[in-house]
């Protein structure tokens, strides 16, 4: 995303006349989402003075800096379980954009996680998982792979077995620790324990300055 990211933190950039976190924001609290965590790391010190304590959307923020290397997202929902406690929880990547109504979502899904899949992006075109009859997601099998949209609702007991799961790495021996979230998905699987929907309206991966200029085209359109 550089030039545009030098100076500014990806959620914070403006797409359809509002940072991309600000749609997030404005989406978890028409679903009845009052309480809401920030993970952040690079220039994270504007996320405070841009949104403030939360209240002009009937929410409360918590902000928690990573560092200047972000934890990924297992390490961020590791660091943050102290915040977010024993519940499920809600999840979403601040560098995606999406019309998904969150309502939608179980608030407490049957296994330790439920993700909103979608169609496989041109930069991406084999997926990531399989969404199966049963609404049942795995990381094998014969029909077509979906995309995870960076959407899901978790468990907490999804981290319980992070170290055995991700091994010696470099990351893991960090502190705070730092992992991604699939290998931990990916295990839950196996165990029969991930469920998904698919959902067919709009997304977007922000990734590139082109596809935010897109978005915010069709968002100004």
């Amino acid at each position: 995303m550089r030039p545009l990211t030098l100076h500014t933190p990806k959620p914070l950039l403006v797409a359809g006349g509002k940072p991309l976190i600000v749609w997030h924001l404005e989406r978890l609290a028409a679903a009845g989402i009052d309480e809401v965590v920030i993970n952040t790391a690079w220039l994270g010190d504007q996320f405070a003075p841009a949104l403030g304590d939360g209240a002009r959307w009937g929410l409360r923020l918590h902000f928690i800096h990573e560092g200047d290397v972000p934890l990924e997202t297992g390490g961020g929902i590791l660091n943050a379980l102290p915040i977010l406690g024993e519940a499920p929880f809600l999840v979403i990547n601040g560098d995606v954009w999406t019309d998904v109504d969150l309502a939608t979502l179980p608030r407490r899904p049957t296994g330790d996680a439920h993700l909103v899949l979608v169609d496989n992006p041109a930069q991406h075109p084999r997926g990531d998982f399989v969404l199966h009859a049963d609404g049942r997601v795995s990381d094998d099998g014969d029909s077509a792979r979906l995309t995870y949209a960076g959407v899901g609702v978790y468990r907490p007991a999804i981290i319980n077995d992070w170290r055995a799961v991700i091994g010696e790495t470099a990351g893991a021996s960090a502190t705070p620790p730092q992992f991604g979230l699939a290998p931990l998905l990916r295990h839950a699987m196996a165990q029969g324990r991930v469920t998904g929907q698919h959902h067919r309206g709009r997304w977007t991966d922000v990734g590139t300055p082109e596809r935010l200029a897109q978005l915010d085209a069709e968002l100004n359109a």
